[in-house]
């Protein structure tokens, strides 16, 4: 088994007198997808927000690469190799996918006055990063708002491991996808990890989850259940963890079995 690119260790987070993690440990290996579940309101945001630079944690430690690590911004995340795609993509409809693919990050041809956007480079890379991951573009200045969810969610994926992703970190990739768009995404998050890179899968699905992970932590309350391995948890032991099982059946004993 290989060493972690990114381990989490016993992370808190305060907001004032609100605790949303409370000794929160995670990590990622080359080329394996870990499943962050936790139903809303179990801490997953702050939690992803804290591993890619959004928040500080008020305490505990994060190793990259073996090396104690202190992110003061995303983009300081994004250098060291840690690239998030949230569910809003952060993309512009009208635009093209070539200016969407590239945006804050455009190739450059010529010097001084006559610098200039290098769009044919750009176009060729754009389709074959796209056809890498199975998308083939009718053509590159199509408006990224005629693609499909799933499509637009490649195009975001595609784009991360272009500029250098050693971890890609998904928040809810196919919660509002249909069946096909889903099993696109699917397909695309094992094409990333052939590539070596750490996938971490954040959802509440535990049928997707299940599908493309090999290892499962489930977060409740800003607190994490343990991590369970493929195959030594079933979805529906999954799913019993996420929706606090344990409290359920404790309530029902005091109803007198009325849930």
């Amino acid at each position: 088994m290989s060493e972690p690119i990114l381990q989490m260790n016993n992370i808190e987070k305060h907001f004032g007198n609100v605790i949303a993690l409370a000794g929160v440990s995670f990590d990622i290996r080359p080329g394996e997808c870990h499943c962050l579940l936790g139903d809303n309101g179990a801490g997953k945001s702050t939690f992803i927000k804290t591993m890619s630079g959004v928040h500080k944690p008020t305490s505990g430690e994060i190793l990259f690469e073996g090396k104690p690590m202190s992110f003061d911004s995303p983009r300081d995340a994004m250098e060291a190799g840690i690239a998030t795609v949230f569910q809003d993509l952060a993309m512009i409809p009208l635009m093209s996918v070539t200016r969407n693919f590239f945006m804050g990050r455009e190739p450059t041809k010529g010097h001084g006055l006559f610098k200039r956007f290098d769009v044919q480079h750009a176009n060729e890379v754009t389709m074959s990063e796209m056809k890498k991951m199975g998308i083939n573009l009718r053509e590159p200045d199509q408006a990224v708002g005629t693609l499909s969810g799933g499509e637009r969610q490649t195009v975001a994926i595609a784009r991360a491991v272009y500029f250098g992703a050693k971890v890609l970190i998904l928040d809810e990739p196919t919660s509002a996808l249909g069946v096909r768009q889903t099993s696109n995404v699917l397909a695309t998050i094992a094409k990333v990890r052939e590539q070596g890179i750490g996938v971490v899968f954040i959802s509440h699905n535990v049928r997707h989850a299940m599908s493309v992970g090999d290892r499962f932590t489930v977060l409740n309350r800003g607190k994490t259940h343990g991590t369970a391995k493929k195959g030594e948890i079933t979805s529906e032991e999954l799913q019993d963890l996420m929706a606090g099982g344990q409290e359920l059946a404790e309530l029902e004993g005091s109803l007198g079995g009325t849930i």
